[in-house]
């Protein structure tokens, strides 16, 4: 349990803003802190930048995490996780430590987007107490404090070089092997659930970086961001909704789930709803490369990218 009585991954504005009011904001205390943790973030064809996002309107004292820098800088693929190394570093220079409360979030434009990544990824290098506020849309709407400009900087710290949870992720050779046996006699059922639009699944629509094949990963299921979010405070939903989606796209909760995207961000949105509606949280795993990674390292022999109707 939280120090601060956040005893849910999801945590609401006004549980976030009580938490805060018991905040200990010395600089001097060692006390463990209570850290709201912007993960503004939007898509390269949307126009608009997150870290401009976090300027102009924040939770007071928050920090900005930005996922076009914290990543592995060795990959030609956009957000795969850093070293355990540079994760350390990126955290202490935020000034975060070990045994602080992380609460991450997203933008009030797009509501749970991006900050289920950044949660994701923190429980991946094995923070201790990390929770996702759903969401800063309602936060803004409901009237609690919010900062603008440039943010106040801050004293960095000593963060300890932690171990990367392989258990969660999963690369591209075995997801490859997973989709070439999908479906043989004798094969493990490993359930792949896709984040992107319907459209960019089915082929129909363009994916937002230019030369890349829309389409899907064979027996992969479609399960758009948009339908398991409140479509006017994009708000994650209630557990048992959540659970009725799940069931109408025929996931089975005792069999092995793969999240998978476009680049590996908004897979978290589902791995936080799988959460939410009780799957069993060692059956995920989120494909980190997703569909960016996937779609340039196939082999076109291989008939491994999918279009309806082709």
């Amino acid at each position: 349990m939280s120090q601060y009585n956040l005893t849910t991954y999801l945590v609401t504005p006004a549980e976030l803003n009580s938490a805060l009011q018991k905040n200990v904001h010395s600089k001097l205390s060692t006390a463990p802190k209570i850290v709201p943790l912007c993960a503004s973030w939007f898509l390269p064809n949307d126009g608009r930048d997150g870290r401009e996002t976090f300027k102009a309107g924040r939770i007071p004292r928050a920090r900005f995490f930005d996922l076009d820098a914290v990543k592995d800088p060795e990959s030609p693929y956009p957000h795969m996780l850093p070293s355990a190394k540079d994760f350390a570093k990126a955290m202490g220079e935020l000034g975060i430590r070990r045994d602080d409360s992380v609460v991450v979030y997203d933008s009030k434009e797009l509501g749970i987007f991006s900050a289920p990544r950044v949660g994701w990824t923190l429980q991946a290098f094995g923070h201790p107490t990390v929770h996702v506020l759903n969401n800063f849309r309602k936060w803004c709407e409901e009237g609690f404090d919010i900062e603008s400009g440039e943010p106040n900087k801050v004293d960095p710290v000593d963060y300890p070089v932690p171990e990367l949870d392989k258990s969660v992720v999963v690369a591209f050779e075995e997801v490859r092997g997973i989709a070439k046996e999908q479906g043989k006699e004798g094969a493990e059922e490993v359930q792949i659930l896709d984040a992107r639009s319907k459209g960019r699944w089915e082929g129909t629509d363009p994916e937002p970086r230019k030369g890349l094949s829309s389409g899907h990963i064979p027996h992969s299921i479609s399960v758009p961001i948009s339908e398991l979010l409140h479509p006017e405070t994009k708000t994650l939903l209630p557990a048992s909704e959540l659970q009725a989606v799940f069931a109408s796209k025929g996931v089975d909760p005792s069999k092995p789930i793969i999240t998978s995207c476009g680049t590996g961000v908004t897979a978290a949105v589902i791995d936080a709803a799988l959460v939410e509606a009780g799957f069993p949280v060692e059956k995920k795993r989120l494909y980190d490369g997703s569909w960016t990674e996937w779609a340039q390292r196939v082999n076109p022999t291989d008939s491994l990218i999918r279009k309806i109707g082709g």
